[in-house]
Protein backbone atom coordinates (compact mmCIF):
# COMPACT_ATOMS: atom_id res chain seq x y z
CA UNK A 1 0.00 0.00 0.00
CA UNK A 2 1.82 3.16 -0.96
CA UNK A 3 0.35 6.72 -0.02
CA UNK A 4 2.03 7.32 3.60
CA UNK A 5 5.50 7.19 4.91
CA UNK A 6 6.53 6.52 7.61
CA UNK A 7 8.58 9.13 9.65
CA UNK A 8 8.95 7.81 13.01
CA UNK A 9 9.42 4.13 14.57
CA UNK A 10 9.72 3.68 18.40
CA UNK A 11 10.20 0.76 20.63
CA UNK A 12 8.98 0.79 24.11
CA UNK A 13 9.28 -1.31 26.70
CA UNK A 14 6.83 0.30 29.20
CA UNK A 15 3.55 0.94 27.90
CA UNK A 16 0.64 -0.28 29.08
CA UNK A 17 3.09 -2.76 31.08
CA UNK A 18 3.69 -4.89 27.60
CA UNK A 19 6.18 -3.78 24.84
CA UNK A 20 4.79 -1.34 21.96
CA UNK A 21 5.53 -0.11 19.39
CA UNK A 22 4.57 3.41 17.83
CA UNK A 23 4.72 4.05 14.25
CA UNK A 24 4.34 7.90 13.25
CA UNK A 25 3.73 8.83 9.65
CA UNK A 26 1.62 10.92 7.18
CA UNK A 27 -0.81 10.26 4.71
CA UNK A 28 -2.62 13.66 2.72
CA UNK A 29 -0.39 16.06 4.24
CA UNK A 30 -1.73 15.17 8.01
CA UNK A 31 0.28 13.24 10.46
CA UNK A 32 -0.80 10.21 11.81
CA UNK A 33 0.51 8.12 14.82
CA UNK A 34 -0.51 4.20 15.42
CA UNK A 35 0.22 2.52 18.28
CA UNK A 36 1.36 -1.66 17.87
CA UNK A 37 1.11 -4.45 20.59
CA UNK A 38 4.91 -5.24 19.59
CA UNK A 39 4.04 -9.54 20.41
CA UNK A 40 0.75 -9.42 18.38
CA UNK A 41 1.10 -5.93 16.05
CA UNK A 42 -2.23 -5.80 17.06
CA UNK A 43 -3.61 -1.75 17.21
CA UNK A 44 -3.67 -0.20 20.60
CA UNK A 45 -4.14 3.48 19.56
CA UNK A 46 -4.31 5.49 16.39
CA UNK A 47 -4.55 9.19 16.59
CA UNK A 48 -4.56 12.22 13.91
CA UNK A 49 -2.52 15.23 14.86
CA UNK A 50 -4.70 18.62 13.39
CA UNK A 51 -3.76 22.27 14.42
CA UNK A 52 -1.36 21.19 17.59
CA UNK A 53 -4.37 18.55 18.73
CA UNK A 54 -3.91 14.69 18.64
CA UNK A 55 -7.68 13.33 18.09
CA UNK A 56 -8.45 9.60 17.48
CA UNK A 57 -8.18 8.24 14.34
CA UNK A 58 -10.15 5.73 12.32
CA UNK A 59 -8.01 4.01 9.95
CA UNK A 60 -8.98 1.46 6.88
CA UNK A 61 -7.45 -1.86 7.67
CA UNK A 62 -5.47 -2.04 4.51
CA UNK A 63 -3.71 0.73 5.89
CA UNK A 64 -3.17 -0.76 9.24
CA UNK A 65 -2.34 -4.40 7.54
CA UNK A 66 0.59 -2.19 5.20
CA UNK A 67 2.16 -0.09 8.66
CA UNK A 68 1.90 -3.85 10.44
CA UNK A 69 4.09 -5.62 6.94
CA UNK A 70 6.62 -2.52 7.07
CA UNK A 71 6.80 -3.31 11.06
CA UNK A 72 7.31 -6.49 10.59
CA UNK A 73 10.31 -5.92 7.90
CA UNK A 74 11.96 -3.33 10.45
CA UNK A 75 11.95 -5.37 13.84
Amino acid sequence: MDGYQIKNMIIDDELYSQESITVDFTQDNKMYSVILNKADLEVVNTWVFKANTSMPATLPDDIIESIREDVKKKI
